[in-house]
């Protein structure tokens, strides 16, 4: 059984403008080192992928997604991905942020497992920076 104390050394790629932000963000919050804010946030990100994993039964749900809208092909994909899911969303609402950047508000309601399947769908694209699935159950 590995232990949080086995530590393994990988590699990964990123952009500049993300890494310098991700500093920017390190150096506020006081962390000593990239590698301890990298295990913050992959902690985080298996957090929300647990809490994601409850999301069962009748919900109501928003999707707030930003997503660079020059990005080759993104805006066809993600109205298509939306039209597959006419049944569970209600309605949108899409904003321009800035000349690049758009945010969207999604507003759904069904099976748990449906807005979680969308909301996986929209954020597996590239050009999206990020989707926020937020659920409450319906009550009867």
């Amino acid at each position: 059984m590995s232990h949080e104390s086995d530590l393994s050394r990988i590699g990964i790629s990123l952009p500049k403008n993300l890494l310098d932000r991700f500093d920017e963000i390190l150096e506020y919050r006081g962390y000593s080192s990239r590698s301890e804010g990298i295990r913050d946030a992959i902690r985080n990100y298996i957090t929300y992928y647990k809490w994601m994993s409850d999301v069962t039964g009748e919900r109501q749900g928003v999707i707030t997604m930003v997503y660079d809208h020059e990005h080759r092909g993104l805006l066809q994909v993600l109205t298509e991905i939306q039209h597959e899911y006419l049944d569970v969303i209600q309605s949108s609402l899409h904003s321009h942020v800035s000349h690049d950047k758009c945010v969207e508000v999604i507003l759904l309601r069904g099976d748990g497992e449906k807005l979680k399947n969308i909301a996986e769908r929209l954020m597996s694209q590239k050009g999206v920076e990020s989707v926020k699935l937020t659920t409450i159950p319906i009550e009867e």
